[in-house]
């Protein structure tokens, strides 16, 4: 048989990150290198004990395996629960929040829901490849905005041509973001619904990485500056915070039209997450500051670890004050996917090539916090002995 891909197809490249594990495994296989993996953000601490207790628990009831087809009131109330007592954001659990599976889903199907062919959807350039996915299948079009390092890697906004601000559906941030690492200001989040407003752009802030943060208070939600509720949306995840990466449950929350919308579509798409899931995520929402707390002191060790060896070495590290990455510009000249497989041969310690996450990325990596600290000096030591 003769098997032909779609056209669309064809806007798709295969992963590099399956790339680079494939071929770092086969520098093992052949060479016997020890491997440090900080390619992929997935955490490597086990959930807390009373969610694994919960997911057993829960798991052995017969009455679990049914088709949930939407969030539990359970769940979203949780979600209302942790939106007030964290961000001093009230949220209505019945018309205010969605659920999704994972935050990648939610992030991949929102344009299907809000864009039509040759809308502009405005994201950052590096940006976390989701949305690029996302805009591709929606067949909007996407409109890159430069991460300026002289301006803090925060958007700027005013430099998006008047012609294609008007002609924008959807506006994509996130902060702390992936691959950089910039925290947002209320001032600046003031700014995004001002424009939002001004060219009637939807607003997405993706905020997975918002109990990351290693000094001072919490990121600010998108949903607490006043009038955002108006404009957009904050699509959040358990999956890093909560170190429950493979159950797969996030939320979208704010508008309720847009929210109405999004829940429209799903309904076409899916029937739901496996219930002792959604019990389980809204205990760890409850218990939020108990889980996360230890969570964030090792990760911010991590990062103290990893942007101090790498700066010794006289890489270009962007300052940051949480997230799960560390985001470098290496003293080599070479492009960044060279770059990422020669270390892998030399070192054995795999990172992503900037570029994956947009052209802006050129002679950057990005490294997960996703090793101990004695793994992440031995990485670095590594890193020392480069000859390129």
């Amino acid at each position: 048989m003769n098997v032909i891909a779609s056209k669309k197809m064809s806007l798709f490249e295969p992963a590099i990150f399956s790339s680079l594990k494939n071929y770092a495994k086969q520098q093992e296989e052949m060479f016997g290198v020890n491997l440090i993996d900080l390619s992929l953000g997935s955490p490597d601490i086990p959930p807390h004990d009373m969610l694994l207790k919960s997911m057993s628990d829960l798991s052995g009831k017969p009455s679990s395996y049914g088709y949930t087809l939407t969030g539990s009131n359970e769940f979203y109330t949780a979600v209302a629960r942790y939106y007030l007592r964290v961000n001093k954001v009230a949220l209505d659990p019945e018309t205010e929040i969605v659920q999704t599976i994972g935050s990648q889903e939610g992030l991949v199907h929102l344009p299907l829901a809000f864009c039509n062919p040759g809308d502009y959807v405005l994201t950052t350039n590096p940006g976390y490849v989701a949305y690029a996915a996302g805009i591709t299948l929606a067949g909007a079009t996407p409109y890159y905005i430069p991460l300026d390092e002289s301006k803090g890697y925060l958007p700027n906004l005013m430099a998006i041509p008047d012609e294609i601000a008007h002609k924008a559906k959807l506006l994509i941030l996130n902060m702390p973001g992936n691959p950089v690492p910039m925290s947002p200001s209320i001032e600046y989040f003031t700014e995004v619904v001002a424009f939002a407003k001004k060219y009637n752009i939807i607003v997405l802030h993706d905020a997975a990485y918002s109990e990351f943060y290693f000094t001072g208070d919490a990121p600010i939600s998108f949903l607490a500056v006043p009038e955002a509720k108006e404009v957009g949306l904050e699509i959040n995840s358990l999956s890093k915070s909560f170190s429950l990466a493979g159950a797969r449950v996030a939320y979208i929350a704010g508008n309720a039209e847009m929210v109405s919308i999004i829940k429209q579509l799903k309904s076409n798409l899916d029937f739901g997450i496996f219930n002792p899931i959604q019990s389980t995520a809204a205990l760890a929402l409850d218990h939020a500051e108990e889980i996360t707390a230890p969570l964030r002191r090792t990760f911010a060790k991590r990062h103290s670890t990893l942007m101090t060896g790498l700066q010794e070495l006289r890489w270009d590290v962007a300052p940051s004050s949480g997230g799960m990455f560390v985001w470098a510009k290496y003293p080599y000249q070479l492009d960044s996917v060279s770059f990422a497989y020669k270390t892998i041969e030399q070192t054995g310690v795999l990172m992503v090539p900037g570029t994956t996450f947009g052209t802006e990325g050129e002679g950057f990596v990005r490294l997960a916090l996703v090793q101990d600290n004695e793994r992440l000096k031995e990485a670095v030591h590594r890193l020392s002995s480069l000859s390129l």
